[in-house]
């Protein structure tokens, strides 16, 4: 089985294409509650410390994409959707300027999807 904990939709990967033609190459980081409260956070790649406290939780539109581990633990048995709305946020991510904002939504794991990655953890 493969499975990913971490996807986007095909309006996030359009407005990550615009950025990565802007910025380069990017890094996401779910954020854990300052500005716009949880919301994923694009940044240029080396612009976010990421250290040992940060896991990364999987790739969108080959962008690197981060959590605190301590956060991980209350979302680590959710499936995770990268998503733009409308609207301005209030935070440093890259896409605020042009009126769009990233969001997340997410759902349970299968029961298939969560064995999956409970062993995937134990390597």
């Amino acid at each position: 089985m493969e499975s990913k904990r971490v996807i986007a939709t095909d309006k996030a990967i359009k407005l990550i294409s615009k950025l990565r033609e802007q910025y380069g190459d990017l890094i996401f980081h779910q954020s854990g509650g300052c500005c716009d409260g949880s919301a994923p956070m694009c940044y240029p790649l080396g612009d976010f410390y990421i250290n040992e406290t940060d896991i990364q939780l999987g790739e969108v539109a080959g962008c690197p994409f981060y959590m605190a581990r301590d956060q991980y633990e209350y979302w680590k048995h959710t499936h995770l959707t990268l998503d733009v709305t409308e609207g301005r946020g209030s935070s440093f991510s890259l896409e605020i300027p042009l009126g769009v904002r990233f969001i997340i939504k997410s759902r349970l794991l299968t029961k298939e999807e969560s064995d999956f990655f409970m062993e995937e953890e134990k390597v």
